[in-house]
């Protein structure tokens, strides 16, 4: 309600204090020279804002004021946060440290107060649907739902294309190439622009949603809202809600949309695509996360695993 009272000039804009505009000022660093997501910003300025609020509210910014035990306190918690927020805060944490050194400040000292918790997410390959289930999900969409095609489009782009979900929101119809046959993906994470080829099955979801489900709109972004206000770009969380909901009508005990860049990352790796090719296709900026999915995978070498020689059956 203030940001719609503000920007409509009904009340003042309160001008921004030191620390506003100390998060503004990372916020157009974060962007124009690390190429950062818009969601990636926000969190990290978030948590930032936090940081500097408990440090310097209401005074100036001295980072050599911080102690390194509070910087550790702070990343840590009260005990309540897990690994993961752990790993996050103390991320964000890192990330301004590193800015505010690039201005000269020495915060080498607070770098490396900044815990750095253990995570084994590589001990096990990342979670994927088998082909059987991938196409029990794209059945899903046939049987009559809310915004059908729209939902079963999406899908398709994060299935086939291996789209993340703010680059399934950005597309538009100027980023499909129809003659070629192509998707060509603006610069966006990794500050870079994509050419990924278009299946006939999902430039098909496409089209089909074009043509019969879209409303009439001067906007250029593919996917758009069906309800107020209508014809305005979707949002992220319109993409999790489509998949949610097939997940759902599954009954399946589901909720990652990430899964499915997961799935096209296996499937090209199990057919025996160059690693090169699955990293261009993923947008991987090192080779090594692609790597990712070559581990060795338990269940499958068991099954074709041979008696051991003399063994009793």
């Amino acid at each position: 309600m203030l940001r719609i009272l503000r920007r409509n000039g009904l009340i003042p804009i309160a001008p921004p204090d030191n620390i506003e505009a100390e998060i503004g000022r990372f916020h157009v660093h974060m962007e124009e020279v690390w190429g950062l997501q818009r969601s990636t910003r926000d969190e990290r300025c978030r948590v930032i804002r936090r940081l500097l609020r408990e440090h310097f509210d209401g005074a100036s910014i001295e980072l050599g004021k911080i102690s390194t035990a509070s910087v550790r306190r702070f990343v840590l918690g009260t005990g309540e946060r897990g690994t993961h927020a752990i790993r996050f805060v103390g991320g964000s944490i890192r990330c301004y440290f590193r800015y505010r050194a690039m201005l000269g400040d020495q915060v080498t000292h607070l770098l490396h107060a900044v815990p750095r918790p253990a995570c084994w997410r590589d001990a096990q390959l990342p979670e994927a649907l088998s082909a059987t289930a991938l196409e029990q999900l794209l059945s899903a969409f046939n049987e009559p739902c809310p915004s059908r095609r729209r939902g079963y489009a999406i899908v398709r782009c994060l299935a086939d294309l291996g789209l993340r979900s703010s680059e399934v929101v950005r597309l538009t119809l100027d980023d499909i190439d129809w003659k070629e046959g192509v998707v060509r993906l603006a610069a966006g994470k990794t500050r870079r622009s994509y050419v990924l080829p278009l299946s006939v099955t999902t430039g098909e979801a496409i089209v089909d949603y074009i043509l019969h489900e879209r409303p009439e709109t001067t906007r250029r972004e593919v996917f758009v809202r069906h309800v107020a206000p209508l014809g305005e770009p979707v949002g992220r969380r319109v993409v999790q809600k489509a998949l949610h909901a097939a997940y759902a009508r599954l009954g399946w005990d589901r909720s990652r949309v990430h899964i499915l860049r997961h799935t096209l990352a296996s499937r090209l790796v199990n057919s025996g695509v160059p690693m090169k090719q699955v990293a261009d296709l993923l947008r991987h900026r090192s080779i090594d996360t692609t790597a990712g999915y070559t581990r060795l995978d338990d269940a499958r070498l068991s099954a074709v695993a041979l008696p051991w020689p003399g063994a009793i059956a």
